[in-house]
């Protein structure tokens, strides 16, 4: 049977428990409340929006008694979802470091450094560089790009095409790269 990341997640944060690895223990916890929130953020869409087809306005009515939602399940996430509540965690780690790079905290950017780590090890495998040229490449072909004017018209292709595979920023360095020497 296989484990899903939420198990994994919880069964590593036992470990790293039982490991006295405070860093390890704090970032797995923190990220088991961020997917928990996210979790509960789609629970609460889904409920206004069964709020909103009964007629009742989720702002002003108290919907969760008048819903009768005593047997509906809470939301689980699969995976694919926790992946991107990762990927966001990953991407918010980056950019501390660059601002407490900038800001001359070298503490800072060393604790960063660590827990983003740890992150990228549940984080979904990005692409390599030479991958990312070969699909920015093959999208420029299609759309018919001859230059830094259609950017516009390959960038949000990849974007969708390359969503969670790779960090947006190298993304549109390739492209910007690529559409120049046309």
């Amino acid at each position: 049977m296989e484990v899903n990341l939420k198990q994994k997640l919880n069964d590593e944060l036992r470990q790293s428990m039982r490991e006295r690895n405070e860093l390890k223990t704090s970032t797995i916890r923190l990220l088991l409340s961020e997917i928990r929130y996210a979790e509960l953020r789609k629970q609460e869409a889904e409920y206004t929006e069964l709020a909103i087809k009964a007629g009742l306005d989720p702002k002003k009515d108290d919907f969760y008694a008048k819903l009768n939602l005593g047997d509906r399940k809470p939301v689980e996430f699969s995976d694919k979802e926790i992946q991107d509540v990762i990927a966001k965690e990953i991407k918010k780690r980056q950019d501390s470091i660059e601002a407490f790079k900038k800001g001359g905290r070298q503490d800072l950017v060393d604790k960063e450094s660590k827990e983003l780590a740890i992150l990228k090890g549940y984080g979904p495998q990005m692409m390599s560089r030479d991958q990312i040229v070969a699909e920015v490449k093959q999208t420029i072909s299609e759309v018919g790009a001859s230059g830094p004017a259609d950017k516009s018209k390959v960038m949000p292709k990849l974007m969708g095409k390359l969503k969670g595979k790779a960090d947006g920023r190298e993304i549109n360095e390739v492209v910007t790269d690529l559409l120049s020497k046309m």
